[in-house]
């Protein structure tokens, strides 16, 4: 028997990945912030790109940033991937691919909106013995002189006329009620469809599924959502000199990426599969980026030139097609995007922590966000309270904490550093050149900073 929540699944059995994302784009609705930003040229056009072992110049920050939510429109063209049925208790922060639409009017019957009696006709009242529970069945008419106790929720008897509010009533010494204030027909009484009738729109395609969301589905009858999948991720930890436990000792240091990046990368709408250490080795990693089926391979350091950096290598040998191969930001210069299969990308991160965050918003996010069907975040900007310094030709990112309509910049900001960040609301761009007291900045908010740890809302 198919339940109640899987009727919309049939208005989007055809409907694909790119098809809710052009919805999204089109019709951005009530969850979304804004637009996203446009590309070079504004006409979506494909993001050039250049293979493995070619020599270019880094990519500006903006232009990274567009680059990659190109790149996941074509991946989601290309794999052609079919919204889910999920259960509600699985879909927090998942994107609507079909329209939620009223299953049953709400409320579905008459309701008293207070605890009270339901009275019929003018008082006094004489009041029956028995009362009415929310959950019960329909409960006996009243008639003209008549009250009934009557719980909030509860069904309101046939021919009910008001609701008295148990505080403005009072009985005689005869048992009858009277109120303690005008009585106005319809009162407190919740009518059939007072929010919406069977067969409303409650939201479009393209909504995010945050608590209230899901509140709605249920009370409008669902049992699942039809939603767009959340793009699969595998991590690859790279580095000999990574400890896992302990204190850091002989040329050892404690991996953060390992633990920070998953819960992360999951406020960012991905599935993470798995979090694979590798060390630096380069037949290894080649076995595992040409093993993995997931959306999108994340690596962790080896992005650079030295003699252990085997990710460009890596993607030489494969025939892989580098978008991004570094960016004019910093920290985190040396990150890269690259298409492995036309429905699969791998982000390099820097293996520095900083520096790995700058590589997570400047590249995953987009991509993630895009591939979700998320809505891109409306860009917005605060007064810095502090100058920051600038680097001459690159965009800076630097930790801020949000404080009176402003963004007061973070000490111990520098690429291998965590301290400012854990600390952040935010990272502020700060422009080639630095940035005085004063001027304004744009914000990239962090996940947890507006949505809730574990998923981003908004």
């Amino acid at each position: 028997m198919t339940s109640p929540g899987t009727r919309s699944d049939a208005q989007a059995e055809d409907l694909d990945v790119e098809e809710a994302l052009a919805l999204v784009r089109e019709n951005p609705g009530p969850a979304h912030r804004g637009p996203a930003r446009p590309g070079p040229g504004g006409n979506g056009s494909p993001a050039p790109h250049h293979p493995a072992n070619s020599r270019h110049r880094a990519t500006p920050w903006p232009e990274a940033r567009t680059t990659a939510e190109r790149a996941a429109r074509a991946a989601a063209r290309a794999a052609r991937r079919t919204p889910l049925a999920v259960p509600l208790d699985a879909a927090l922060g998942l994107t609507l691919a079909a329209p939620l639409a009223a299953l049953t009017d709400l409320p579905s019957f008459d309701t008293s909106a207070m605890d009270g009696w339901a009275l019929a006709g003018p008082g006094p009242w004489t009041v029956r013995n028995e009362g009415v529970l929310a959950g019960h069945a329909e409960p006996a008419p009243l008639v003209d002189g008549e009250a009934v106790r009557i719980a909030t929720g509860a069904r309101v008897p046939p021919d009910t006329t008001a609701v008295l509010r148990s505080e403005h009533g009072r009985t005689d010494e005869r048992g009858r009620l009277h109120p303690t204030r005008d009585v106005v027909h319809g009162q407190d009484i919740r009518p059939r469809g007072q929010e919406c009738r069977s067969g409303d729109q409650l939201l479009p395609v393209g909504t995010l599924a945050t608590p209230a969301v899901l509140g709605l589905a249920a009370a409008a009858g669902y049992d699942t959502l039809t939603a767009v999948p959340r793009p699969r991720v595998d991590v690859l930890v790279l580095g000999d000199e990574l400890l896992t436990g302990g204190l850091p000792h002989d040329g050892l240091i404690r991996d953060a990426l390992g633990p920070m990046l998953p819960p992360w990368l999951r406020a960012l709408g991905a599935e993470v599969r798995s979090v694979t250490r590798i060390g630096d080795d380069a037949e290894a990693l080649h076995r595992a980026v040409t093993s993995c089926d997931a959306d999108l391979i994340v690596t962790t350091g080896g992005t650079a030139a030295g003699p252990v950096d085997h990710v460009h290598p890596t993607l030489r040998r494969i025939g892989a097609e580098l978008l991004v191969d570094g960016v004019e930001v910093r920290p985190g210069h040396p990150m890269l995007l690259a298409r492995l299969k036309d429905d699969q990308y791998l982000v390099g991160l820097p293996g520095n922590p900083l520096a790995a965050v700058s590589g997570l918003l400047t590249l995953a996010e987009p991509l993630l966000r895009t591939l979700a069907a998320r809505p891109a975040p409306e860009p917005y900007t605060l007064p810095l309270r502090d100058a920051v310094h600038g680097h001459p030709h690159d965009t800076r990112l630097v930790p801020v904490v949000l404080r009176d309509e402003g963004a007061v910049p973070l000490r111990y900001n520098g690429p291998a550093m965590l301290r400012g960040i854990a600390a952040a609301d935010a990272l502020a761009v700060v422009p080639p050149g630095g940035a005085r007291s004063g001027q304004e900045a744009e914000l990239l908010d962090l996940p947890w900073a507006t949505g809730g740890i574990g998923v981003c809302f908004t």
